[in-house]
């Protein structure tokens, strides 16, 4: 945790332009809580995150995610949506969802999602759901069926007879989408509103601004999604004000949530887009000459907590929408979730 202690340049990013913009009530839909024990792969230490989650964060509880959360935002109220981290390729599913049902049923204002494959059954994640007492899914693409998992269709990696289950239920569904083109791609569009119109008692967020790093996914896919009555959309690790932007005018501010994607977002560095392309930055992945300026990096959670705020110029939040971005708006989605799936469980 000490390397992640606010330096003085942390500091006065918070104070001079953060501060004021945060409010002191935040609901944060998407914080990952895990174990890297739950990570089974065998060549898990030189895979994908091991040096990042496997070596900073490797086991996160409540307890951890409020430590962060007061280091970064101090003074803020902190309720948030969990769920376990998708560990690619071999992952304790059992085990992650318990954990991430037990760290949360400490907080009665937070609650949790249920990573889930598609291999699982309905009957299955009922009694998971039943268990855990989560309030949604977290299906991740990289359980995809398909050969191609970059180009995978929303239902290569949840399945339509998953996404019944959600809508009987009213469940909420974490959907990172997939595809090089990402919200833009007009096959997610497509399914996309048809899985809306088909099954409208499923509540969708997209994250990542529907994996809109830069403004140009968003702003061909806007026009499509605008006024689906069950679509919302999370900010986390967007870290561009001009998709921010996009995403504020193109399908409403009222419809975005704030979300940290913690334990990625205490990490320094920033994601970055180009062309048609976006990548993480970090102090270890460049070789840059910053001899002229001051080169340390601050938090992604800051970068992207600036982005929020620049992209907002155009639309002007005032204090009543700044309150819905980052609580009111998640607030009123996670308890209409929890009481229709607390409703249908007792039917």
């Amino acid at each position: 945790m000490s390397e992640y202690a606010p330096t003085d340049l942390d500091r006065r990013i918070w104070e001079e332009e953060l501060d004021a913009f945060v409010p002191r009530q935040v609901f944060d839909v998407h914080t990952h809580i895990y174990r890297w024990a739950f990570n089974i792969n065998q060549d898990k230490e030189s895979g994908p995150y091991a040096a990042s989650i496997g070596r900073h964060f490797p086991e996160v509880t409540f307890e951890l995610a409020n430590q962060i959360d007061e280091a970064l935002m101090p003074g803020r109220q902190i309720e948030r949506l969990a769920f376990p981290f998708p560990f690619a390729g071999a992952c304790d599913f059992d085990a992650s969802n318990d954990h991430v049902g037990r760290e949360m049923a400490k907080a009665a204002d937070s609650a949790s999602l249920m990573l889930v494959h598609p291999g699982m059954s309905a009957t299955v994640i009922e009694a998971t759901l039943r268990r855990t007492g989560a309030v949604g899914l977290k299906p991740y693409l990289v359980y995809a069926t398909n050969a191609d998992r970059a180009e995978a269709s929303i239902t290569d990696f949840l399945p339509e007879h998953q996404i019944a289950l959600a809508d009987r239920l009213g469940l909420i569904v974490m959907m990172h989408l997939s595809k090089r083109q990402a919200v833009a791609d007009p096959n997610n569009i497509k399914e996309l509103c048809r899985l809306s119109e088909a099954y409208p008692r499923v509540r969708w967020i997209l994250a990542h601004c529907a994996r809109s790093y830069s403004a140009w996914a968003i702003e061909r896919a806007a026009a499509s999604l605008r006024g689906l009555p069950n679509i919302w959309y999370d900010t986390s690790t967007v870290c561009e004000a001009d998709a921010l932007d996009a995403l504020y005018t193109g399908v409403g501010v009222d419809r975005v949530m704030y979300g940290s994607d913690d334990m990625i977002g205490p990490m320094r560095g920033k994601y970055i887009a180009f062309g048609y392309a976006w990548a993480f930055l970090s102090e270890t992945n460049h070789q840059l000459s910053l001899g002229h300026c001051d080169g340390r990096m601050t938090f992604i959670r800051y970068e992207q907590l600036r982005a929020m705020k620049r992209g907002a110029r155009q639309v002007g939040l005032d204090a009543v929408q700044r309150r819905a971005l980052f609580h009111d708006t998640a607030r009123s989605l996670v308890d209409a979730a929890r009481r229709d799936v607390r409703a249908a469980m007792s039917a």
